[in-house]
């Protein structure tokens, strides 16, 4: 599978397998092989990662928020395997359900502390 990385994986949505949307691909991991050549290893996902690829003010400004709303959690990148990905389109589908994927800690955050208290959020995933 031949994919333009920028274009084609970044800033998608990634839905699991059974339509829920569960994050956006904010970066790219990316793993070297035995015979030394790079793959795409994880999709990484949450505002750190955005963060971190924006850099600049901004990334700063989003890592900062991440740490400051979950202080528990040193501010790290959640990735989801590649090996997980079935299809790459106008969505990232995945082959697993999104309750068997790491979650990043701010979005848990907002989650429970804001999203849930909206009236009608219940849809809005896990």
């Amino acid at each position: 599978m031949t994919l333009r990385l920028s274009r084609q994986l970044l800033d998608r949505q990634i839905v699991d397998r059974s339509g829920l949307i569960v994050g956006n691909v904010a970066d790219i991991g990316f793993g070297v092989d035995d015979d030394g050549v790079p793959y795409v290893g994880t999709l990484l996902v949450g505002q750190v990662a955005l963060g971190r690829r924006l850099g600049g003010g901004l990334g700063r400004l989003l890592v900062a928020v991440a740490t400051r709303l979950a202080p528990r959690l040193p501010p790290r990148t959640t990735g989801i395997p590649f090996h997980l990905v079935r299809e790459v389109g106008s969505a990232v589908r995945l082959s697993c359900p999104g309750d068997r994927l790491p979650q990043p800690a701010l979005e848990c955050w907002l989650r429970r502390h804001v999203i849930n208290r909206i009236p009608g959020a219940g849809r809005a995933g896990r």
